[in-house]
């Protein structure tokens, strides 16, 4: 992918950049609001990257901007501000994510796969989402595995299929939150600890091949390469 990274902070943009590179993708980097919403118009890229506090013109400007002029490209805004009508303002604006600093750059580069993804294969396009021997279908809302079907409550169902979506990718705590749970704070719970042993003992239990593992320290994957 080639990737726009905004960023008036030479060390913030070039920690991102390389993180980027050294993933395989792509990078063009702006020290400033105007610059940024030069190359953005420009030239076309996969994903913007876009700090919020900006100088010249800032982030929000910029992503109203691209909107205005019908530019859908997918973006993810950074910012320091991390209160509740902040997020909501950035994601009105159109954005597609919205990450608080500090970050981790493995969920950074996890939520740019993730929203590049989403705008290159739409989710209304897909009816059924299958790893190994698991089927989710999304218009019966049921889940089966080889020939047994699996009973899921709501939230197990959303839980899954938020995995099996992201297959192949880490799925950090916090991003469980804020797109299962839709909480913009860790409210300090066990809630997904408990869903998640919930659901493993349903879609797991029994079958040699774990659909759901854990990487400690991190949080889970769905891989279905393995």
């Amino acid at each position: 992918m080639k990737i726009l990274i905004v960023e008036d902070d030479p060390t913030v943009s070039s920690y991102i950049a390389k993180g980027l590179e050294d993933s395989g993708h792509m990078t063009v980097v702006a020290n400033d609001g105007k610059q940024g919403l030069e190359k953005a118009t420009q030239e076309r890229f996969d994903v913007i990257v876009l700090d919020r506090m900006l100088p010249q013109i800032d982030g929000i400007t910029v992503l109203n901007t691209l909107r205005e002029n019908g530019d859908n490209t997918p973006a993810v805004i950074l910012s320091a501000k991390n209160k509740v009508e902040d997020r909501v303002k950035g994601l009105r604006s159109g954005a597609d994510d919205y990450m608080t600093k500090p970050f981790a750059f493995e969920e950074l580069l996890a939520r740019v796969e993730i929203v590049a993804a989403r705008q290159q294969t739409p989710a209304t396009t897909v009816t059924e989402i299958k790893v190994a021997d698991l089927t989710l279908d999304l218009i019966n809302r049921s889940v089966t595995r080889k020939d047994k079907v699996i009973e899921l409550q709501s939230k197990e169902f959303k839980l899954l299929e938020y995995l099996l979506r992201n297959q192949n990718k880490v799925i950090t705590r916090t991003m469980l939150l804020e797109n299962v749970w839709e909480y913009t704070f860790d409210p300090q719970t066990n809630v997904i600890d408990v869903h998640i042993s919930r659901l493993r003992n349903k879609i797991d239990k029994g079958f040699d091949k774990q659909i759901i593992e854990t990487i400690r320290g991190a949080g889970y994957i769905v891989n279905a390469e393995s």
